[in-house]
Order: structure tokens, then sequence, then C-alpha cells
């Protein structure tokens, strides 16, 4: 939920990157991380296991300008992809105004995707969100890959509600800002509806 601080004159928006294990979600935010001003986000903070996978969250503030006078402050999550982690998914959906799927476009994830996606409806629900009704993009990741299944192919099995779509190579900074544009601005619009 979008928290507006009046005496400060800051909005506060959150948006989390979903999507299945591996797919892309904290590459995304590092990639952010190291692209943006460093007078304009604070401390990314990963909490990852050895591996470097996603053990909670990925968190990084970001001052995307100002809005009548009002500074934006967007606050980036990535949730851990694995299965075994859904209580984690759960609380950090809480309170959120947009999401990022970050799907793997390799043909043996696909089922994968739509594994996450299934969860990511469930859990928003169970949160008291619609996907229908929250602002939502789709970013197809690592389509440099020689497995990446065709793109017409993914929009058929992954779209929901007519969303946009970006094809992204993360790792390059392919799409990252683009779809990160994208969603802020959705969630921009649907604060002016006076959701």
């Amino acid at each position: 939920m979008t928290f507006i601080n009046y005496a400060a004159r800051e909005i506060n928006c959150k948006i989390v990157y979903y999507g299945p294990g591996l797919g892309g979600k904290t590459t995304n935010i590092k990639y952010v991380y190291e692209k943006t001003n460093p007078n304009s986000k604070g401390k990314l903070i990963s909490l990852a296991t050895e591996t470097d996978r996603t053990l909670f969250f990925d968190f990084l503030p970001l001052d995307l300008g100002e809005i009548r006078g009002f500074r934006t402050r967007f606050h980036l999550y990535t949730v851990p992809g694995q299965v075994f982690y859904d209580a984690s998914r759960k609380l950090i959906l809480k309170g959120v105004d947009g999401v990022v799927f970050v799907a793997d476009s390799q043909a043996a994830r696909m089922e994968a995707n739509l594994e996450s996606l299934r969860n990511l409806d469930l859990n928003l629900k169970e949160q008291g969100y619609d996907l229908r009704a929250i602002p939502y993009v789709l970013q197809l990741n690592k389509r440099d890959l020689p497995s990446a299944l065709q793109v017409e192919e993914m929009k058929r099995q992954l779209i929901r509600k007519g969303e946009p779509v970006f094809e992204a190579i993360a790792s390059k900074g392919n799409g990252v800002f683009e779809t990160l544009k994208t969603i802020a601005k959705m969630v921009l619009i649907d604060l002016r509806k006076g959701r």
C-alpha cells in the first residue's frame, strides 16, 4: 500500500519482483543498483545463501524524482523463488503497489514459471489483492539463451490480463530499466486513481 508522508512530502511505493528461482529477479535489482546515481538510491540489502540465492529478499530504496512537490521513493523487493520459501513471499507481498513477474525464457523452466505465477495469484488473494487489478508487468528474461522459447509462445502461456511485456537480458541490463519505468508509471497512475 502506498504510504504518503505529507509532512516530509514523500510518496513511498512498494514494487515486488516475483518469479521462479534463478529467473533473474536479483539480477534485475542489482543492475538497477549499479546503474543508479548514488544520490538517488539507498543501500542494497541482500539476504542470500552461500550459493547467492535469495534467502529472504533483496531490498533497494530508489528515489525517482518529484511529482507535484512530492518526492517519489520506490522500494524494490525480490522474493525467494524456491518453492519452500512461500511464507517469505507472502510476507513480502504485504503492502505491495506493483508486481514485476520475471519469467525464465528457457523451455525447461516454463512449468516453473507457470507454478510461480499460480503461486503469485494465490498469495496476492490471501493478502487481499487481485492480480487483474494491481499494476503488473511481465518480463521475459534470459532471451539470449539458445534454449529460450519463442516470445509468442511465452506470451500465450504467461499473459494474464494484457499486461506490458518486456524482453530482457538482465545480466546485460537489456530491458531492466524499461521494465522498472513501466511498473513505476503504472503504480503512480494507480495512485492518482486513489486506490
